[in-house]
């Protein structure tokens, strides 16, 4: 290789490398791209325009400094801000609206220890299957990692969490990177998705330019470099920040089950002598709307056991809707269909499942359609799909098809049975205050027909869960797999502002409400009159009832009859208690609570309660 070659391929290693610096600094994007310094507009706009195009009504928030632009050109684009008292209420209240309205939930929290302060409610999100956008504040570009203001590494802290992570780095990228984490959010299986805003890219020119200038920059050569690379930072970050961009919504992928997979349901069940569903959360996802789901249902005459967001699909009395006794209702079926329902410690890893029924799983995730099938069970037939169209295709298939009567009136004769034992429990005297099962027994009676019910505790709502029938689908929000306390809140106040003429319960342990009491100020301020009814047994009893007979003692277990009614007229709202003097008077004071909340004003219910043994057996691990 003669020298001129050589130094023509370093001359092209200089070139190329000179280029390549210049397209990663944004020179050659500044060469056709303007950067408007006299303009005032900044970044928090054009999230704003995203967030509006894609139909957002609420974003939840707990102010900071990193994100005031994206609060302010919300509000300004019509879209309302709901400021709360806790970051993770903030997130729990986006996965309402998530949940609730079929559209994304969006929440915006400051940066450090605003956004660590999410970390629980954003893996809640993720396990539920709730489309959720977090939106962090940051350190700015140039101080990353520099010790700035709370500046952490909040991405590698997302990235477990999210389907999607991304950090900004210019203003001209908030509009294609929001459309695509709104997209990916909804698509698949649902989740949350996280977008990092460093504080330089959401503030206007002028201000960004104050902060960034180099005052008394480095004398001579370095100096000068240190000067250009800022200047040209600085303008790179604005070019072309404010050109027309597509911001409406992304198509939304959804996983669909084939025709092939639809015949061969449609057989199996069409055979069936004793079939049983299973419906999970993931019944209720969007695209298909809840009410032509549930007329599937009743088309098909199959039993069902509802779970999690799928609680009051059928509604309050339905024929179909199988409440108790569900492990001897699987061993009989010869056909389950598992509709977005999972294999995990809610079936017993799989176990309860005869080897003897043909299996149908359908569900969106891959691995949450197979969990543990390599050990206690076998679907006969798993499908990748959304479960909520499936169960319409199915319905169509099978039209004519009806289940035979004998079998879910035989599970119904034992759900009454079982009820009916429950009733009696209900009646009897507890040692000490109110018997919780009673208490639940008359707030179900008397919740209005709209009510939405918010479950958010251990042992009382566990009680609930048995005992409160929901009047129509999604009509009740439980924290899903996750089993996270502190729900409460942040959930109540979602569905509120979605639904705002609905009755909207909150059943609280007395410990769980520790978690979200504070709330009550956000129900005052946002005008979201909830009632609160709390089960207050001075005990985490989902814990106390199985440490004190194996280990003996109920250390940490303990709490007080606190006067939580107290702390709720504080907040603005109004509380009462209720102890065993006022049994008689339960109806009356339930009744006062709905109305104090029709006429504007959150309430909270003290009740006093005692022990029984309803719950004995249940887990807690």
């Amino acid at each position: 290789m003669d020298i001129s070659t050589v130094l023509g391929c370093i001359l092209g290693c200089v070139v190329g490398g000179l280029v390549l610096a210049a397209y990663r600094l944004g020179v050659l994007y500044q060469l056709i791209h303007k950067t408007e310094t006299k303009s005032p507009r900044h970044g928090g706009e054009s999230v704003a325009e995203v967030l509006r195009a894609h139909g957002v009504k609420f974003l939840f928030t707990l102010c900071g400094g990193h994100i005031s632009p994206i609060l302010v050109a919300c509000e300004k684009l019509g879209i309302r801000i709901v400021d709360t008292r806790h970051e993770a209420t903030a997130v729990f209240a986006a996965d309402a609206v998530a949940r609730l309205s079929g559209t994304i939930g969006v929440a915006a929290v400051t940066a450090g220890p605003g956004l660590t302060n999410t970390v629980t409610a954003v893996k809640n999100a993720q396990m539920a299957e709730s489309p959720l956008l977090l939106i962090g504040g940051a350190a700015a570009t140039l101080l990353q990692g520099r010790g700035a203001l709370q500046d952490i590494d909040q991405m590698s802290l997302f990235k477990p969490l999210c389907k999607f992570c991304a950090s900004v780095r210019t203003v001209r990228e908030i509009v294609p990177v929001v459309r695509k984490a709104l997209a990916i959010a909804q698509s698949g299986t649902p989740g949350p998705v996280f977008v990092e805003f460093p504080i330089d890219t959401l503030y206007p020119y002028h201000l960004v330019a104050k902060e960034t200038a180099v005052k008394n920059p480095p004398k001579g050569f370095m100096g000068k470099v240190v000067a250009w690379y800022m200047h040209n930072h600085l303008k790179n970050l604005f070019a072309g920040a404010w050109e027309d961009r597509d911001v409406s919504p992304l198509p939304v992928h959804i996983p669909l089950a084939t025709d092939s997979q639809i015949q061969q349901c449609v057989e199996l069940v069409s055979r069936a002598k004793k079939p049983v569903i299973l419906l999970g959360s993931q019944a209720t996802l969007p695209p298909t709307p809840v009410d032509e789901i549930r007329k599937a249902l009743e088309s098909l005459g199959i039993p069902c056991f509802l779970g999690g967001m799928a609680r009051g699909m059928l509604g309050r009395d339905s024929p179909l809707h199988v409440r108790q006794n569900r492990r001897d209702a699987l061993k009989e079926a010869d056909l389950v269909l598992l509709a977005g329902t999972v294999c995990d410690f809610r079936l017993s890893y799989g176990r309860v499942l005869s080897r003897r029924s043909k299996i149908i799983a359908v569900n969106r995730d891959k691995s949450q359609l197979l969990k543990n099938s390599d050990m206690f069970w076998k679907p006969t037939v798993a499908v990748q799909g959304d479960a909520g169209s499936f169960l319409l295709s199915l319905s169509r298939g099978l039209k004519g098809y009806r289940c035979p009567e004998d079998w879910p009136q035989s599970l119904k004769d034992g759900d009454r049975t079982k009820e009916d034992g429950n009733r009696g429990k209900a009646a009897q005297k507890t040692e000490r205050h109110l018997n919780p099962l009673h208490v639940l027994h008359r707030a179900d009676a008397l919740m209005a027909e709209d009510s939405i019910i918010v479950a958010d505790g251990g042992d009382f709502v566990g009680s609930a869960a048995y005992i409160m029938r929901p009047r129509g689908p999604l009509r009740w929000l439980d924290p899903g797999a996750f089993g996270t306390l502190g729900v409460g809140g942040g959930f109540a106040l979602g569905a509120k502002l979605c639904r705002p003429d609905a009755e909207v319960w909150i059943i609280y342990g007395d410990g769980s409400l520790g978690y979200s009491v504070a709330e009550f100020d956000t129900f005052t301020r946002h005008k979201t009159p909830v009632i609160a009814l709390v089960g207050n047994d001075a005990c985490w009893s989902q814990i106390s009832r199985e440490q004190v007979p194996i280990l003996g003692s109920n250390v940490a277990c303990g709490l007080a009859f606190t006067d939580y009614h107290v702390v709720a007229d504080g907040y603005g709202g109004k509380g009462h208690l209720v102890g065993r003097e006022d049994e008689d008077r339960l109806d009356d004071i339930i009744r006062s609570a709905q109305q104090a909340s029709r006429e504007g004003t959150a309430t909270l219910l003290n009740v006093l309660i005692g022990k029984t043994n309803f719950r004995d057996g249940s887990i807690s691990v």
